[in-house]
C-alpha cells in the first residue's frame, strides 16, 4: 500500500507540476538528462499501481530528443572527416551514427506505444476527450514520437518495429487538435506527411502553402514547431532556396517575438532543430558548423552594402 500511494503520487506531482515546470524551461540538455535518469524510477511505479502512460509518453519522447542529439553530432563528425579525406573515421562516425539512431527509434516507439495504451489507436474512432490543455499537449508530443520513431528508423537503416504507415496515422490524427491553440503544428506536421507521402495530399490542397500558413501562426505566437516540419518538408523535395528561406525566417523571427512563456522548451527545441539543420549545411560546404552569430545566414551570401560618404567636399 505504501508503494502503491507513492506510485499514485509520483505520477500526479510528475504529471502536474514537473512537465509543465520542464515545458517552460529553455534549458534543453538539463531536460534531457532529467528524462535519461528518471524514466526507470518513474516508470518502475507501475509494477505497484497503474501503468503512467501518460508520463511515459513525455519521458521517452525526452530521452528519444537525447539519442537523436546525439546521432547529429556523429553525422557532424562524419561529415568533417569526408572533407578531410579521412574515409575510416568518417565510417566509425556513421556507425554511431546509425547507433544512436536506432536508440532513438527504440525510445519514440515506447513513447508511442504508450500514447496508444492511454489514449486509443490514434486516427481511429473518435477522438479522445481531453480533460486540459496538458492532456492535449501529451497526445500531440505522441504523435511527435510515432512521426520520430519512423524518421530515425530509416535513419538507422535497421528496422526496430516501426509500423510504416504510422505517418498517415499521425497526420489524420492532428485533426483532434485545434490548429490555431497549438501554433499551427497540427496543420504544419498534416502538412509534411501531404509533402512526404506520394499520393496523401488531398485534391485541392497544397502542402507548402498550408505550411506557410502554419510558419505565421507559430512566429505569432512564439512557439515556431511548424518551421521544423516546413524545413523537413523542403529537404524531403530536395528544395534548397525554400529551405534556406525557412532557416533565414526562424532566425528573423527570434528577434521579433520571444518564446511563449508557457511553452518556452517546444520553442527552444524547435531553434535547436533549426540550427541543427543549419550545422549540417555549413559543414557539407565549409567543413565546420554555423558560425556563432550567423545563424540564419550562409556561407555564399553576399555582404552586405555599407552606404559610404564622399568626404571630397569636405577636404
Amino acid at each position: 500500500m505504501v508503494y502503491k500511494t507513492t506510485g499514485d503520487v509520483m505520477q500526479g506531482f510528475s504529471r502536474g507540476h514537473t512537465v509543465p515546470y520542464l515545458l517552460e524551461s529553455e534549458d534543453l540538455a538539463m531536460g534531457c538528462a532529467m528524462s535519461e535518469a528518471t524514466a526507470p524510477l518513474l516508470m518502475s511505479f507501475g509494477r505497484v499501481t497503474s501503468e503512467p502512460d501518460q508520463l511515459a509518453v513525455m519521458l521517452y519522447l525526452s530521452a528519444g530528443g537525447c539519442a537523436d542529439e546525439q546521432a547529429r553530432q556523429h553525422e557532424l563528425e562524419a561529415l568533417a572527416a569526408l572533407r578531410a579525406m579521412k574515409a575510416e573515421e568518417a565510417e566509425d562516425a556513421m556507425i554511431r551514427q546509425k547507433r544512436a539512431s536506432g536508440l532513438a527509434g527504440a525510445r519514440y516507439l515506447r513513447g508511442w506505444q504508450h500514447h496508444t495504451a492511454f489514449y486509443g489507436a490514434p486516427g481511429q474512432g473518435e477522438c479522445p476527450d481531453f480533460d486540459d490543455e496538458i492532456d492535449e499537449f501529451i497526445y500531440f508530443a505522441g504523435l511527435l514520437s510515432g512521426l520520430q520513431a519512423l524518421n530515425a528508423q530509416i535513419q538507422s537503416t535497421s528496422s526496430i518495429g516501426v509500423p510504416m504507415n504510422i505517418g498517415s496515422t499521425v497526420a489524420r490524427a492532428t485533426s483532434c487538435l485545434e490548429n490555431d491553440k497549438w501554433w499551427g503544428a497540427p496543420l504544419a506536421l498534416r502538412a509534411t506527411v501531404w509533402a512526404m507521402l506520394p499520393g496523401a495530399q488531398p485534391e485541392g490542397e497544397d502542402a507548402f502553402e498550408r505550411l506557410a500558413i502554419a510558419d505565421e501562426q507559430g512566429e505569432q505566437a512564439g512557439v515556431r514547431l511548424s518551421h521544423v516540419f516546413h524545413a523537413i518538408a523542403a529537404m524531403n523535395k530536395g528544395d534548397e532556396q525554400g529551405l534556406r528561406a525557412v532557416i533565414r525566417a526562424h532566425a528573423d523571427s527570434l528577434g521579433n517575438r520571444p518564446s511563449d512563456p508557457q511553452w518556452r522548451m517546444v520553442d527552444k527545441m524547435s531553434t535547436q532543430l533549426m540550427v541543427a539543420i543549419s550545422d549540417r549545411m555549413w559543414m557539407e560546404n565549409t567543413g565546420h558548423r554555423t558560425p556563432m552569430g550567423r545563424f540564419g545566414r550562409f556561407w555564399d551570401d553576399q555582404p552586405e552594402q555599407v552606404e559610404t560618404m564622399n568626404l571630397d567636399d569636405l577636404l
